[in-house]
C-alpha cells in the first residue's frame, strides 16, 4: 500500500472516526489509564509516557504505511469512544504474523456493550477491504467480549501462540472482495 500523510475520514451512523492530533492526548491518557481497557492488552494501564509513544506510532504508520489507527468519537457528542484500527507492529512472535495488517481496538467501558466496536470496525474494514487482501489480530484467550466480536467480523482462528509470555489466539480475516 503507498502511504499517504493523512488518514482518511469514516463515519457511521453514530461515529466519526478520524486521525489522532496532538489535542487528543488528555483523552487517551484517560482511555489508556483505564484499568478496564488495559486488562488484556499490557495488563496494565498506561503512563502518559506511554500514551505519547503510541499517539507518534499512530502518526508513523499512516505516514509510513498507509494504514493506521483511528481515534472514534460520538457524532453526536464529540466524546472520545475508543481507537480502532490497523498497524504492523513487527511482533516477536510464532506464527508470525506476516505481512497482513494487524487490526486492534480499545473502547471506554461506557460505550461497550452497544455495537459501537463492530460499527467502528466494520468501517475500518470495509475500508481496507478495498486494498487489503488479508488482515489478522491478536487476542487473549480470556477476553471473550473480542473473541465474539471477531467472529462477527469475519475473523477465524488460525493459530495458539505466546506473545510476550501471554496466550495469544491469531485469527485472520480475508477480505471478501474479489482481486
Amino acid at each position: 500500500m503507498a502511504s499517504r500523510t493523512t488518514a482518511p475520514v469514516l463515519t457511521t451512523d453514530r461515529l466519526v472516526l478520524r486521525a489522532h492530533t496532538v489535542a487528543d492526548f488528555p483523552a487517551c491518557c484517560t482511555l489508556w489509564a483505564n484499568p478496564e481497557v488495559t486488562r488484556y492488552i499490557g495488563g496494565r494501564p498506561s503512563t502518559p509516557e506511554e500514551v505519547w509513544s503510541r499517539l507518534l506510532r499512530y502518526a508513523g504508520h499512516w505516514q509510513l504505511l498507509g494504514y493506521g489507527y483511528f481515534l472514534a468519537t460520538d457524532r453526536a457528542t464529540g466524546e472520545l469512544v475508543g481507537e480502532f484500527g490497523l498497524a504492523d507492529f513487527h511482533r516477536d512472535i510464532e506464527p508470525s504474523l506476516g505481512d497482513a495488517p494487524e487490526a486492534g481496538w480499545a473502547m471506554l467501558p461506557q460505550f461497550q456493550g452497544r455495537g459501537l466496536a463492530h460499527e467502528a470496525l466494520s468501517a475500518v474494514l470495509d475500508w481496507a477491504d478495498q486494498s487489503m487482501p488479508r488482515t489478522v489480530c491478536l487476542i487473549d484467550p480470556d477476553n471473550a467480549p473480542s473473541r465474539r466480536l471477531a467472529a462477527r467480523l469475519g475473523y477465524t482462528e488460525y493459530a495458539r501462540a505466546i506473545y510476550k509470555e501471554h496466550a495469544s489466539i491469531l485469527f485472520e480475516r480475508l477480505s471478501p472482495r474479489p482481486r
